[in-house]
């Protein structure tokens, strides 16, 4: 897909009160993260979602006239398409196309790097196209005769084509499900050894990774880039002599495919055991509001809630902020303000963790006394 020629469109409802060409800049963000030739860029409002091929017919048009003049390859359409809509759109602009959930399923599987994370994308892009059989060609509607002389009408294209894709997630579950085993082993021996563990989660190209890489002193790629980093990678680290785990987890996005938090529920469930969890968020983005619900919503989806005690607010890219008159708003007693890149708040944030779970460790040891 490097270097493709592509339109990328992001439509909206005319009644919703999001920010059009912050999320067209997201979306662009997304088919350059894989390498996509962007030609093209705009958004286009709707007064309704058209159940054909979910934009307007006239819209249609317009874009199989430009894509014709322009020779693009493929069309990026920033929503979540049905099969059938995905299908119609193809026939009508006579191009490929892509909805978020592909492109992401795309991104992902370009950047797994462990052995876990490939079984895990492929995992949920197997689960994708086999919900995406539907938008195949005709050739899914012919039927295959049986083996013996009383075979009867036989087995439809599309059916044998399930059964195969049904086949090839129960062995990618199996595989995963060995994987697990081992992690739960892992995440028992750090509970008896009483190894505190540290999650930090946010939005992607919040500045997890550099904070990470900052305080185990690792290397994990961090780049200025959506999903730059998709293993969950676990360290080592020492806060004051004491021996830390700590965990940088995939970046939440809006809109993350179903299929996606699914396959990664077992990297997810790490944040769940978690003792603290860090919610690093990027100051600088205007967005900054949209995304921390975004990564609440995420959170809430595996079990945690927004006003779960274990959270800490990280307040990050402090440095590319002129005006911090409205700091004061985002913070609680238990955020702080930081910029990983220059390291600057870190050192305080260290002491915020430390103080916080030798209080929380207090607090077990005083509800477990008999009364």
């Amino acid at each position: 897909m490097e270097n493709t020629n592509t339109f990328v469109i992001h439509p909206y409802l005319k009644k919703t009160k999001y920010d059009k060409l912050l999320l067209l800049n997201e979306a662009v963000s997304l088919a350059r993260a894989i390498n996509l030739n962007c030609i093209f860029s705009d958004t286009v409002g709707l007064d309704k979602i058209n159940s054909k091929t979910y934009l307007n017919s006239g819209y249609v048009e317009l874009i199989k006239i430009k894509a014709t003049e322009l020779s693009v390859n493929l069309i990026f359409i920033n929503t979540n398409l049905s099969p059938i809509q995905q299908r119609n759109l193809e026939k009508s602009i006579n191009c490929k196309i892509i909805d978020r959930t592909g492109l992401i399923l795309e991104i992902f599987g370009s950047r797994a790097k462990s052995n876990e994370g490939k079984l895990s994308v492929l995992l949920a892009s197997l689960r994708f196209q086999k919900s995406r059989l539907v938008r195949s060609w005709t050739h899914l509607e012919r039927q295959r005769g049986g083996a013996g002389f009383m075979g009867g009408p036989g087995e439809k294209q599309i059916e044998s084509d399930k059964r195969q894709l049904t086949e090839r997630i129960n062995r990618l579950k199996k595989k995963i499900l060995k994987i697990n085993k081992i992690r739960d082993i892992q995440r028992y021996r750090r509970i008896k050894n009483k190894i505190p563990v540290i999650s930090l989660v946010g939005y992607t190209n919040s500045g997890k990774s550099t904070l990470f890489n900052l305080i185990t002193k690792s290397s994990v790629l961090s780049k200025d880039m959506l999903f730059a980093s998709l293993d969950s990678t676990i360290r080592n680290g020492y806060l004051n002599g004491s021996n830390f785990i700590f965990i940088d987890t995939v970046g939440f996005i809006r809109d993350l495919p179903t299929t996606l938090i699914d396959a990664f529920k077992s990297t997810l469930d790490e944040i769940i055991n978690s003792d603290l969890i860090l919610h690093v968020r990027d100051i600088s983005d205007s967005q900054y509001l949209i995304h921390k619900t975004e990564v609440q919503k995420i959170l809430s989806e595996i079990g945690i809630e927004k006003d779960d005690k274990r959270i800490v607010e990280v307040i990050n890219k402090i440095d590319l902020v002129e005006n911090k008159s409205n700091f004061h708003n985002l913070l609680n007693h238990k955020s702080i303000m930081i910029s990983a890149k220059n390291s600057k708040g870190v050192d305080a944030l260290k002491k915020k963790i430390l103080e916080i779970l030798v209080s929380d460790r207090e607090s077990k040891k005083l509800s477990q006394q008999p009364y």
